[in-house]
């Protein structure tokens, strides 16, 4: 069976992360973890059990991130994580299907490459090769 990529990963522009966190949390109950300036100020968000490896204990769930919004950055709208095993092969294989990458894969140190790029559609995903192996999805 070939195998399938899964969405592991969701990403989302904050204008004020403690706002947004703040509403995250009473809406829905999400769990938010504030990291500093050295990681970009990025939000940590938890919206199902992990176990003490940081692996997703709910199939099918994903948990997610807030990243400053930056009024001089284009496209940044709520986008998904594709977690890939080679994100060498995956750059080829979005190139092949008619999507632009857009530069390099980039180290977010502690879980792995990650590279943004455009669908056919203009859509901005990403893919992430993460540092940690992710279980098999074929049958």
């Amino acid at each position: 069976m070939e195998k399938i990529n899964p969405v592991v990963h969701f990403e989302m522009p904050a204008l004020d992360r403690n706002r947004m966190s703040v509403f995250y949390a009473n809406a829905f109950g999400w769990k938010t973890q504030m990291l500093g300036e050295d990681m970009g100020n990025y939000v940590v968000v938890t919206t199902t059990e992990t176990d003490d490896d940081g692996m997703i204990k709910n199939p099918g769930s994903i948990n997610g991130g807030f990243f400053p919004k930056n009024e001089e950055t284009p496209d940044q709208y709520p986008s998904l994580v594709i977690g890939v095993e080679n994100i060498r092969e995956a750059m080829d294989n979005i190139m092949a299907a008619g999507g632009t990458l857009l530069g390099e894969p980039a180290e977010i140190k502690g879980h792995g490459l990650h590279l943004s790029f455009y669908d056919t559609e203009g859509n901005k995903v990403s893919i992430i090769q993460p540092t940690i192996k992710m279980p098999s999805s074929g049958k």
